[in-house]
């Protein structure tokens, strides 16, 4: 995902075609969809809008080197690109979640629910017993009992 947003979002700004960016990042959001491994699919489904952004960052950055202030550039880029490109990055992370349904996301859902809930089994509970009945406090007949300012 990120090597076609880079990609894809270079050759957008080189030949004045912003869709391209946009269409180019949807593109390697289904190729990764369809080339991960099913038991990484659950990581998959969450990462296209951090990849969306480095990307479009690292394009920015790119074209940002050569003219004017370098950190006034990349801010005006960044939030120009993100502003157009929306669209696409909705499109993108919809067409990762439809396609790791279809080979297999709720399976890696539910195990990752059942591993959580069979940790919590095992896990003692904190407040379990905060009153213990059979531990009553005492005062010994043969220790005399101290005033408030001579505790030892």
């Amino acid at each position: 995902m990120f090597g076609a947003g880079v990609v894809f979002g270079l050759l957008a700004r080189w030949l004045g075609m912003p869709v391209l960016a946009g269409a180019g990042f949807a593109a390697g959001c289904a190729l990764a969809a369809f080339a991960t491994r099913p038991a990484d699919l659950l990581t998959l489904v969450v990462s296209p809008p951090l990849v969306f952004l480095g990307s479009t960052v690292a394009v920015e950055f790119a074209t940002a080197l050569g003219g004017g202030p370098l950190l006034r550039g990349l801010a005006v880029g960044v939030l120009a690109t993100l502003a157009s490109t929306a669209p696409w990055l909705f499109f993108g992370t919809l067409l990762v979640v439809v396609i790791c349904l279809a080979r297999g996301l709720m399976t890696n859902v539910r195990e990752l629910r059942d591993k959580l809930a069979g940790v919590r089994l095992f896990e003692k509970e904190e407040n379990e017993n905060p009153v213990r009945w059979d531990e009553s406090p005492t005062v010994t007949q043969d220790r005399p009992r101290l005033h408030h300012g001579e505790v030892d």
